[in-house]
């Protein structure tokens, strides 16, 4: 396996952003989702017109992560008014972290977390916080592992399924 990159993507990245969001998302959750739900929600949050909007919001970074010339993952955080909640100026939001299923296990989501706690850190944060679905295992282990604690619960609308998400933080100082 070669070395995986970090970069920081700009408006010229849309395309790419929109592909890994669109795979990966599927990826993760079309198992436990109808296929009526996965698409409205591909539809929505992913097309075009909300990826570039996303992309030139000032609050709002997406870093790709790549192996060779293969992207692999990416993240996406969002500060001030961008946060999804909460919305408090001492606090980022990990909006997204996600990972190829091909690449679980290799690190790649450690390296997408990495650089938003050094991003967080950068920026003097108090706290990251983000949300995850409560039947996603996986990845609340993972976070419960760097140090995040549940703190809430808030609905997240796949399609038409409105689903429960664990809202969890990590205090920074």
């Amino acid at each position: 396996m070669e070395q995986i990159m970090i970069h920081k993507a700009s408006l010229e990245d849309m395309a790419t952003i929109q592909g890994i969001g669109r795979q990966t998302f599927f990826e993760t959750f079309a198992q436990g989702n109808t296929g009526e739900d996965m698409n409205k929600y591909l539809e929505d949050h992913f097309s075009e017109a909300k990826i570039t909007a996303e992309l030139n919001h000032p609050e709002s970074l997406f870093f790709i992560a790549r192996e060779g010339t293969e992207v692999v993952g990416y993240l996406k955080l969002n500060t001030g008014q961008a946060q999804t909640e909460l919305r408090e100026k001492e606090g980022m939001e990990i909006e997204r972290i996600y990972v190829k299923s091909a690449y679980h296990g290799k690190k790649v989501g450690q390296l997408l977390y990495d650089k938003a706690l050094e991003i967080a850190k950068l920026q003097g944060k108090s706290y990251l916080w983000l949300g995850v679905w409560e039947e996603n295992p996986r990845a609340i282990r993972f976070y419960e592992k760097n140090g995040f604690v549940v703190f809430d619960k808030h609905i997240f609308k796949v399609g038409n399924d409105e689903q429960t998400d664990l809202m969890m933080k990590k205090v920074l100082r």
